[in-house]
């Protein structure tokens, strides 16, 4: 494959039969590991679907999915695209928080362990295994049609917590549009954290790369504040792969031309089109509300162990959706519907869509590491309008297959390695541990020096962990 290096960090791939070049952001050395797979010619398929705009991307964390790589970003014309399920992902809204307390790293010294035990207990992990709110089906109808409007309605969230979600934790979704299965499946999961690479942790601040931007997000080094990473569990994944068949079965023709079938589409005017994004936005809602009712039952965790109450957001981003937005695209304003699937929106200051608490230091962009390593918040970049569709990564990205690394690793043996450098990891099982050990992923630090280097996310903080809560 023919790859043309722009600068030191943007590489290009430019094919006659794709609409718009393909865009790698990314090291030498993360390059090499993103050729390992089939990432690049997933990014050249993106790149030769109808109505996409300017270039698609690969972030620096990118690895292979299904149909557009994780890590994916494209922008199609919001009249004339299209919407693709494979280019946001089966869980829709999968997504990360970040809580900060007014404790400090010696606070919680010696109660890691209870810290562990008591946060395992209230918040359910693993596939299945029920929430921590208990909701009917007239209560999911409307937490899939007000998002977070429901959790504020019903004494689950305040006004703050609001204000500092993507969207304010609200898409126009349509409850009507959600497959009855989806909804059965999401209804006994409302604060609940699920499997795979979903996680809480109680992490400490490390460092702090800009004083400024911190103290606007209200971050100090040494200070304790929580990652909670989960999306809308069995709704969304169900709401993805009934949408899928759907299109297949309408529009035949599509199935019939495109390299990969998880990059099936349907044009964006169709009736098809719109009824999946009606549903993706109400599973987008799902989404926020499990995230809400997490922190809801980490507040209670903290106030019980530690006689504190005072957990407050610091902000809550998607990692796979896809959403209406405005971009300059050669000089011009266009209305485009922008896909990110493991990706993060990273819009720089005074953009319209960031708080108005941040509008001077930009929208926090939260990136997890892994359960070994650091995780971190940056700051959205002005690049990033021009670069990314204002988007950066989401995380380390895999660099070993889920298979691959329980061949390498032993669950008990990643576990007991961890705690020896002061790491309580409390899993639902050693292959899930095994399946997320920290050498099954790229060079965290390294995905953020891309990053920061483009301007497209910018260092603010870099936390440690501390607890491992995974499913």
């Amino acid at each position: 494959m023919e790859i043309e290096k722009i600068d030191d960090f943007t590489y290009e791939i430019d094919r006659p039969e794709m609409n718009v070049p393909a865009r790698i952001y990314a090291s030498e050395k993360l390059l090499e590991q993103i050729k390992g797979d089939d990432t690049l010619e997933q990014a050249c398929n993106m790149a030769k679907l109808p109505g996409v705009e300017k270039h698609v991307c690969v972030m620096p964390d990118g690895h292979q999915g299904y149909g557009f790589p994780i890590g994916g970003v494209a922008a199609f014309d919001a009249e004339q695209g299209l919407i693709s399920p494979g280019g946001i992902g089966f869980d829709i809204n999968c997504g990360v928080r970040v809580l900060k307390t007014g404790l400090k790293a010696e606070d919680i010294e010696g109660k890691e362990k209870q810290l562990a035990n008591i946060m395992y207990s209230k918040v359910p992990v693993g596939l299945g295994k029920g929430g921590y709110i208990d909701i009917d089906e007239a209560d999911l109808e409307e937490v899939l049609e007000k998002g977070m409007d429901w959790m504020l309605e019903n004494n689950y969230a305040s006004e703050r917590d609001l204000d500092r979600c993507e969207e304010n934790g609200r898409l126009p979704g349509k409850p009507e549009k959600v497959p009855e299965k989806a909804k059965s499946r999401g209804l006994n999961q409302l604060g609940s954290l699920g499997s795979g690479n979903h996680f809480l942790e109680v992490q400490v601040v490390d460092k702090v790369f800009s004083q400024d931007k911190a103290e606007a997000y209200g971050l100090q080094e040494d200070q304790v504040v929580i990652m909670i990473h989960s999306g809308s569990r069995g709704l969304g994944h169900q709401v993805c792969t009934e949408y899928v068949r759907e299109f297949e079965k309408s529009f035949p023709e599509v199935a019939e031309s495109i390299d990969e079938k998880n990059l099936i589409y349907a044009p964006i005017d169709s009736q098809e089109a719109q009824d999946y994004k009606d549903a993706m936005y109400a599973s987008a809602n799902f989404a926020w509300c499990n995230r809400q009712a997490i922190t809801e039952a980490i507040r209670e965790c903290f106030d019980t162990l530690l006689d504190h109450q005072d957990v407050e957001m610091v902000y809550d981003v998607c990692h796979n959706i896809a959403k209406e937005e405005t971009h300059e695209i050669i000089g011009e304003k266009k209305d485009v519907i922008v896909h990110r699937k493991g990706a993060t929106r990273a819009f720089p200051p005074g953009h319209e869509k960031v708080p108005k608490t941040y509008q001077g230091s930009g929208q926090p962009v939260l990136i997890p590491g892994t359960m070994g390593t650091s995780s971190y918040i940056l700051s959205g970049g002005e690049a990033s309008m021009n670069l990314s569709f204002g988007s950066t990564a989401h995380g380390a990205g895999r660099l070993k297959s889920r298979s691959q690394s329980k061949d390498d690793y032993w669950g008990e043996d990643v576990k007991n390695d961890l705690k020896r450098e002061g790491i309580h990891v409390k899993a639902a099982s050693g292959s899930t541990i095994a399946e997320e050990a920290p050498g099954s992923y790229k060079d965290v630090d390294e995905v953020i020096e891309v990053s920061d280097s483009l301007g497209i996310g910018q260092k603010v903080v870099k936390m440690r962990p501390i607890v491992n809560i995974k499913g």
